[in-house]
């Protein structure tokens, strides 16, 4: 049945693409495709060593490739060490003598129908910074640093070297690592930059990071040159091949930083598709479908492709992971609606691991054949809101103490099962805001007057806006502000911003003595029962994260938030806060109510995503924001209630007229006590497929329910659908 719903759907968008003249790009027409380089020269490699990647053949790369199902293939064709084709500005490989890896690709790709995009990669510390020192970024005293600057001539160097590969026919261009760097020191003071930055802003750089008006200035200097790189080596790759695609490594995505030199937004845009990447090993497993989310809302419209390993741990790591872990990692990106490129490092010679290929083959057989059942219009529920404005002048160089709250709302979407998508500061409209039942907005210190009043508007109408932690309480530069920018949509007055975070909530009172209002009356209001649902009276647990006392004015208040006790010495300043320490006094209302227009807004005072994603992530935290989404939206269309380890996607088939929804079970066994960095564990690679029971309520008619998995057994009992499913991957159709 799917089968011949695919060749429909095929037959049909390739009638609509033959009556145009044109065929569709190849990357908005495929699916899954595979990364093959070399590994070795990414930590140097002696230019003697003829064993290096005397193996790595296009030709045997693209017909295993062919043969396991993949769609295209991305050939790895420069580094920063060597060329891996006959270049005449780069220098080739030695290992490789008088092969041409991309002509093999090229020539063996013709045969079997496959698009090939050239890998090229521009920032490493390799042949570049020794012929050229010139291309060199400085730090603030002058001293070069080991990073390519981009606003040096190697933009000359690039474009020579995409001129010699559009020669090979190509498809399309990789260009990885537009990056300034991933750490400290930040900015680049060479000759090219200062008077780029003197003629933008006509006076001189800052002194160094000052996380001021010029820093402001200096920031925006180093956005705009990444841009410029990317559009400039664009434009000029169009010029020559109007149809070879170009695409960048974005960097644009949490837990990326101002470091990179990369806005959410600003940098997604440049190429023909944004391409980022994933992998538990440097993302955690719940990075996956928050990158995917991520890239919808940084190029609406746009595809987006995501980069996964096939790797245990890192790329160029020599093992290869159980299928059931590339299963579940590639299965949940494309059900996100996510392209997916698997990369294979090969081994130090260029060998091609056979059991990757067989388990990748089996994982994209499985992807092809469902592949009518992604990509349909997903029903969210909440909006996630991030703020690179927050993520700069909040975070500075500590990024995590912004995005920590993100992550960890993104945590509870998961673990609770609420569908959900990503809004960004950037590029927030009307328009965007509406698609959501629910906007929350995790900890977002600064708002500016243009947020405040999409924000308003969109209550104002019917909107439900969720608040938590210290929202709206600094200034553009990150000062602190008397005054919440959202007062009067939260209904209260800031009282103060706590210094503290092992702060406490605790519903019911504990002496008898509700909290008042600015005005001493007493403040019991509504109540809303759903939000104390599952909590004992008079019991202080633990939130922590950055915190807010406010005093209602036109809100209902609901439950405390409390302030950690501190010992003597730790209020003289002699000791430090180890541990979270006992709750202590309350100092206002934990949740604020407030009817706005025909809306609400829900102000946490406390930070449950922050809570989530923390080292004390207890289960009452996590049930706070739920609660909070689910009194505001208590009916969704599609509600799922399953284990924690499954993560559910909701889609509309508007062709069929069908509900979709993907089940995706994560399944990592226990682990033992680390070699090293004690207690920062790992988590094991899945090798056993989960079985769970999931209940699905429907809320408008349905006449049945089917599951893709024949193993699965599927009882339907009026607006309920009870699903018991034993694989990582299921999809339940609703009809």
């Amino acid at each position: 049945m799917q089968k011949k719903l695919f060749l429909a759907i095929v037959s049909v968008f390739s009638f609509a693409c033959w009556a145009e003249g044109v065929e569709a790009p190849w990357y908005e027409r495929l699916d899954v495709g595979i990364e093959v380089g070399p590994t070795g020269a990414q930590s140097g490699c002696d230019p003697g060593d003829t064993t290096y990647a005397c193996r790595f053949n296009g030709r045997e790369i693209v017909e295993k490739a062919a043969a396991s199902s993949c769609e295209y293939v991305v050939i790895w064709a420069k580094d920063s060490e060597f060329a891996y084709y006959d270049s005449k500005v780069a220098p080739k490989c030695p290992g490789l003598g008088e092969r041409d890896v991309l002509r093999e690709a090229a020539d063996a790709a013709k045969g079997v129908k496959l698009p090939v995009i050239a890998y090229c990669v521009v920032q490493g510390n390799g042949y570049p910074l020794r012929d050229h020192p010139e291309f060199k970024m400085a730090d603030k005293n002058g001293k070069p640093i080991d990073r390519i600057c981009l606003n040096s001539a190697y933009i000359d160097h690039a474009k020579a070297v995409a001129l010699e590969m559009l020669e090979y026919g190509i498809a399309g261009f990789h260009i990885d690592m537009i990056d300034q760097g991933f750490g400290p020191p930040y900015g680049c003071w060479c000759a090219n930059c200062r008077r780029l930055f003197e003629a933008e802003y006509d006076e001189p750089m800052p002194s160094g990071v000052t996380w001021d008006v010029a820093w402001d200035q200096m920031l925006e200097f180093r956005y705009d040159t990444s841009q410029r790189f990317e559009k400039t080596l664009r434009k000029y790759i169009r010029e020559k091949a109007p149809d070879v695609t170009v695409d960048f490594n974005y960097h644009g995505y949490p837990p990326f930083s101002f470091e990179v030199g990369q806005r959410p937004v600003q940098h997604a845009v440049n190429a023909d598709f944004v391409t980022a990447e994933t992998g538990v090993w440097g993302f955690g497993a719940l990075g996956v479908s928050l990158t995917a989310e991520f890239l919808v809302a940084a190029a609406p419209g746009k595809r987006y492709q995501v980069a996964m390993s096939r790797h245990a741990r890192i790329y160029h790591d020599n093992t290869c992971r159980p299928l059931n872990d590339i299963r579940w990692e590639l299965l949940s990106l494309l059900a996100h609606g996510a392209q997916v490129t698997v990369v294979d490092k090969t081994g130090y010679d260029g060998w091609l691991d056979p059991v990757a290929y067989e388990r990748i083959g089996k994982a994209f057989a499985e992807a092809r054949e469902k592949a009518p059942l992604f990509r349909h219009k997903q029903l969210p529920e909440v909006g996630l809101y991030y703020s690179a404005r927050s993520r700069d002048w909040y975070g500075r160089e500590t990024p995590a103490k912004y995005q920590q709250a993100f992550s960890g709302a993104h945590k509870v979407m998961a673990y609770e099962h609420i569908p959900f998508g990503v809004i960004l500061e950037e590029n927030v409209s009307a328009e965007r805001l509406r698609a959501f039942p629910v906007v929350l907005l995790p900890n977002v210190p600064i708002l500016s007057e243009r947020e405040v009043l999409l924000l308003r508007a969109y209550v104002e109408q019917g909107g439900n806006l969720v608040v938590t932690g210290q929202t709206g309480l600094l200034g553009r530069m990150g000062e602190p502000l008397e005054r919440s920018v959202l007062e009067d949509l939260i209904g209260a007055k800031l009282v103060k911003r706590l210094e503290t975070t092992d702060n406490y909530v605790r519903f019911g009172y504990n002496k008898g003595t509700p909290p008042t209002t600015a005005g001493g009356r007493p403040d019991v209001g509504d109540d809303p029962e759903r939000l104390r649902e599952g909590y004992a009276a008079d019991w202080p647990f633990l939130v922590e994260g950055p915190a807010a006392a406010y005093a209602t004015t036109t809100a209902t208040a609901v439950g405390e938030l409390m302030r950690p006790a501190r010992t003597l010495r730790q209020q003289r300043g002699e000791e430090p806060v180890y541990q979270p320490n006992s709750a202590d006094k309350p100092v206002g209302p934990a949740i604020l109510v407030n009817a706005v227009g025909k809306g609400k807004v829900v102000c946490v005072a406390g930070a449950p995503d922050f809570a989530s994603a923390g080292e004390h992530p207890i289960p009452e935290a996590r049930a706070l924001l739920r609660n909070v989404v689910r009194y505001l939206n208590p009916a969704p269309v599609v509600e799922v209630t399953a284990p924690q380890n499954v993560e559910a996607v909701v889609m509309k088939d508007e062709t069929a007229g069908t509900l979709l929804v993907h089940l995706l079970g994560y399944q990592s066994p226990p682990q033992c006590t680390p070699s090293r960095n004690r207690p920062y564990v790992l988590p094991a690679l899945i090798e056993d497929a989960p079985m769970y029971r999931a209940t699905i309520t429907v809320r408008q008619p349905f006449s049945k329910a089917t599951a893709h998995n024949p193993r699965t057994q599927v009882a339907v009992e009026g607006q309920t659908v009870e699903v018991v499913v034993d694989d990582i991957h299921e999809i339940i159709e609703i009809r």
